[in-house]
């Protein structure tokens, strides 16, 4: 079977639709309808019901529905595996939201590459929502994310707590309207809804930032605000630069790393406690 069948199918199951779907996988409707009706030729049963307000799985689809994250998963790997150095044993993919990587998973990689040598690992930042589609499509062994959803066959080993706070670099506390010094940084779905619960009155920043780091750069040549996991301003707090504004809502979230379940004595498995360990041995638990 083409692999791209079984890519396609999972996009139309995610997104509920053959046009958005089609925006997933970058090809045109019509392609989408193609394969799909390429897949059912092959299966000799139709996967989806169509209908106006979209594609709905029939019994057979929710049958092979398994069988094709497992043929995507198995397909992602072998391209790995045969790309690897003969010194290594295995691949993995690993993924991380954008504020997991700011002083977390940078600093977690070595601790895991020295716990099993002959893996090589390949990691990229990415937003939860792809995190999700590709960890259920198999595409990714780790996925470390912020309240992951509850998928059949998946593991999630929770990490630590993650605390976001408003930090100012500027000579005063911002009013309670945060003002015009205040940047909003994208920090995911899960922050971007508590903001606007907290905030509903708050007009749209002048500057808005989509990677932290660069969020925290700023601050540090412009006096302004935002708001940062506390693990990540912690020292800039200690050195004075950063004053945090005590009165301002803060927002709590989990952080999880998560993995097919079949993978738990494997190499996925194995990467997911050295990463909860390591998170144990720095107290990375912060009380909120």
């Amino acid at each position: 079977m083409d692999i791209e069948l079984a890519r396609t199918f999972l996009a139309v199951v995610e997104t509920g639709t053959f046009l958005d779907a089609a925006d997933k996988v970058h090809v045109t409707q019509s392609t989408v309808s193609m394969r799909i009706r390429t897949l059912e030729q092959q299966l000799g049963q139709p996967v989806f019901e169509r209908s106006k307000s979209g594609a709905t799985l029939t019994i057979a689809g929710r049958h092979f529905l398994k069988h094709a994250q497992v043929l995507v998963r198995t397909w992602t790997q072998a391209k790995l595996d045969a790309g690897l150095p003969a010194s290594m044993a295995a691949a993995l993919e690993i993924g991380a939201t954008p504020s997991l990587w700011d002083g977390y998973l940078i600093n977690a990689l070595p601790e895991l590459m020295a716990a099993l040598p002959d893996v090589a690992i390949r990691a990229t930042a990415a937003p939860s929502e792809t995190l999700t589609r590709e960890i259920e499509e198999g595409s990714l062994d780790l996925a470390i994310m912020y309240r992951p959803r509850n998928a059949p066959g998946l593991t999630a080993l929770q990490l630590f707590e993650d605390e976001f706070v408003l930090v100012s670099s500027g000579p005063e506390a911002l009013p309670a309207d945060l003002g015009n010094a205040y940047i909003l940084i994208d920090w995911g779905p899960e922050f971007r809804a508590d903001h606007m619960l907290n905030f509903p009155e708050l007009d749209a920043p002048r500057l808005q930032l989509g990677i932290g780091t660069l969020g925290l750069q700023y601050l540090r040549s412009v006096p302004s605000a935002g708001y940062f996991p506390r693990r990540v301003v912690k020292p800039e707090l200690r050195k004075g630069w950063l004053k945090l504004i005590e009165t301002a809502p803060r927002f709590a979230y989990a952080a999880y790393v998560v993995f097919d379940e079949s993978e738990e004595e494997g190499y996925p498995g194995q990467a997911a406690r050295q990463l909860c360990q390591t998170s144990s041995a720095r107290g990375q638990t912060p009380k909120l």
